[in-house]
């Protein structure tokens, strides 16, 4: 195997992983903000108001995005990974 396949499956993994991960980091982003901007408009900070919105919303689109994120990931495999491992 060559230093060149070697960084191409490395860009590979790394583009999956941000495209299987965007969905659910930019819902936690704007919860975030949003839970942030009410905090500071209204001066109530308590910790907690935080993180149970923000996880419920990364539950939910965790939930609505798990096929898409299956079907990235197992294309992923299949095109790079285990072509890789039996030789091909």
């Amino acid at each position: 195997m060559t230093e060149a396949a070697v960084l191409d499956i490395l860009r590979q993994s790394l583009w999956t992983a941000l495209i299987v991960s965007t969905p659910i980091l930019s819902v936690a982003l704007a919860v975030g903000l949003a839970i942030g901007l009410v905090q500071a408009l209204t001066s109530v900070q308590e910790m907690t108001l935080t993180f149970v919105p923000k996880l419920g919303a990364i539950l939910a689109v965790f939930w609505m995005t798990m096929s898409f994120s299956g079907q990235t990931l197992v294309r992923f495999y299949q095109d790079q990974i285990i072509p890789m491992v039996i030789g091909r």
